[in-house]
C-alpha cells in the first residue's frame, strides 16, 4: 500500500453533511471512513467544500438558492486553484453521497474547469422526482452521474436504480459502476475496549440488547416504534435494552419505552472512545432498519463481537451475514414487521448460546471483508487509472 509520500491531492466533498460536522450520524461516519481509505490508498484528500445542499422540503426556490450559492463557491475554488502551482492542485474530485434532494453542483463545475476526473461514491435516483418538486436536484444529479468517470456503489440496491434510469440507461454507466462495500476505518477488536459503565450484567441470565441510532423523526423514529412494539410482545423474556443516541425525537423515543421502566436505559450520546466498549458489553444489537441505507452501527457492532438482529432493508443484507454474523427479518409488509421481529428475537432469547459464535463470526467478517485495507485497495485500483500515469500512487 502506498504511503503518504505519494501526496496526490484529491478534493473531497459531501453535500449531505461534511465529515467534520458536529452532529454524529452514519453519513458522517462513512464520509470520515472514505477520507481514511483514500489516505490509506496513497492519496491526500482534502475537504474542498462544506456547503450542505440537502433540501428536504421540496421548495424549488430554496433549491435554486442553494444551487446559486454552490456555483459561486465553485467559481471561488476554480480561481484559487488556477492560481495555485500545479503540484498543489487537486488531481481528482471525489463526492460522497449525492441524490435528488442533495445534489452536487460544486464538484462537476470545478472538475470541468480544472480538467480533472470527477468521481462519486454512493449515488441514487428516484424516478418520481424527475418532474416533481425536486426536479432541479434530479436533473443536477443525472448530469453529475453522466460526467462521473467512476461511481462507487456502497448499497447494491442503488445499482438497479442507477442503471434503470432512462437518462442513464447505457453501457457506459454500467461500466463505470464499481462495488465498494461499506467498511470500517479501524480494525475489528484492534485493542481491548476501555471499561464501560454499561458493561455489567444487571442480573445473571439477562440478555443485554443494544440499539444505536440518532433519535430523530422519520425512519429512525419509525424503527424505534417497531422495536418498542416488538419488545412489548416479549415482556415475559429476560432482557434489558440500552439505547445509545440522542436527537430532536428524544422525548418521543422516551415515551415509547417508558412502559418498560428500568428494563430500558436511554444512555444518550456515547463519546467515540467509549462506543467500542459499549458494543462489546452487549449480547445483541437490535434494529428494525426502516429504509436503512446500510447502517454503520451494524458494522461497528459486528467489529466488536456484538451480533445483529436487523430488518432486511436497503443495503443491510450487504453488511450483515444472515444466520452467520446476525439475523435478518423481512422488512415488508411494515404493518406486521413488529410481530416478525419479535418472533425472531424470541427465538434468540430462548437460545442465547447462539449469540457468542455469531459475535465471533462478525469480528472475522469485518476484519477480512470490511476493513480499511480492503476499501483502500478498491479505491487505489479504480482511481489510479483515471489519473495521468505519472500521477498515480507508486
Amino acid at each position: 500500500m502506498a504511503g503518504p509520500l505519494a501526496n496526490i491531492p484529491i478534493a473531497f466533498y459531501a453535500p449531505m453533511k461534511p465529515p467534520d460536522h458536529p452532529r454524529p450520524s452514519g453519513d458522517r461516519t462513512m464520509a470520515r471512513n472514505l477520507l481514511a481509505a483514500l489516505a490509506a490508498a496513497g492519496f491526500t484528500p482534502q475537504i474542498a467544500a462544506r456547503l450542505r445542499s440537502h433540501e428536504k422540503a421540496g421548495d424549488p426556490a430554496a433549491q435554486r438558492a442553494i444551487r446559486d450559492a454552490a456555483l459561486r463557491e465553485a467559481d471561488l475554488l476554480v480561481a484559487r486553484w488556477t492560481a495555485t502551482s500545479a503540484p498543489d492542485r487537486p488531481r481528482l474530485w471525489f463526492t460522497y453521497h449525492l441524490y435528488d434532494r442533495a445534489p452536487d453542483w460544486i464538484g462537476p463545475a470545478v472538475a470541468r474547469a480544472l480538467a480533472i476526473p470527477y468521481v462519486v461514491a454512493e449515488a441514487s435516483l428516484t424516478p418520481s422526482r424527475a418532474d416533481g418538486p425536486w426536479r432541479i436536484g434530479h436533473v443536477a444529479t443525472v448530469a453529475a452521474l453522466r460526467q462521473a468517470s467512476a461511481v462507487f456503489v456502497l448499497n447494491e440496491n442503488d445499482r438497479p436504480c442507477l442503471l434503470g434510469a432512462a437518462e442513464l440507461a447505457d453501457a457506459a454507466m454500467a461500466e463505470k459502476c464499481h462495488a465498494l462495500p461499506p467498511f470500517l476505518a479501524r480494525p475489528a477488536l484492534a485493542r481491548p475496549p476501555a471499561p464501560s459503565p454499561l458493561a455489567s450484567r444487571p442480573q445473571p441470565g439477562v440478555v443485554r440488547l443494544l440499539a444505536v441510532a440518532m433519535l430523530r423523526q422519520g425512519d429512525k423514529l419509525a424503527s424505534f416504534r417497531v422495536l418498542a412494539d416488538s419488545l412489548a410482545l416479549l415482556a415475559g423474556r429476560n432482557w434489558r435494552l440500552t439505547i445509545v443516541g440522542d436527537g430532536p425525537a428524544r422525548a418521543e423515543v422516551a415515551a415509547l419505552f417508558a412502559p418498560f421502566g428500568e428494563r430500558v436505559v436511554l444512555a444518550g450520546l456515547a463519546p467515540p472512545e467509549a462506543i467500542d466498549a459499549i458494543y462489546a458489553a452487549h449480547d445483541l444489537l437490535v434494529w428494525p432498519a426502516i429504509n436503512e441505507a446500510f447502517g454503520m452501527a451494524l458494522l461497528e457492532a459486528q467489529a466488536n463481537g456484538c451480533p445483529v438482529l436487523a430488518g432486511d432493508a436497503g443495503g443491510v443484507r450487504g453488511v450483515v451475514r444472515n444466520h452467520e454474523t446476525g439475523w435478518l427479518v423481512a422488512n415488508s409488509p411494515r404493518a406486521t414487521l413488529a410481530g416478525r421481529f419479535a418472533a425472531r428475537l424470541d427465538d434468540l432469547l430462548a437460545q442465547p448460546e447462539l449469540l457468542p459464535p455469531a459475535g465471533a463470526a462478525g469480528v472475522a467478517f469485518i476484519r477480512q471483508q470490511r476493513s480499511l485495507a480492503s476499501a483502500a485497495s478498491i479505491l487505489r485500483d479504480t482511481l489510479t487509472p483515471l489519473l495521468p500515469s505519472q500521477d498515480g500512487p507508486p
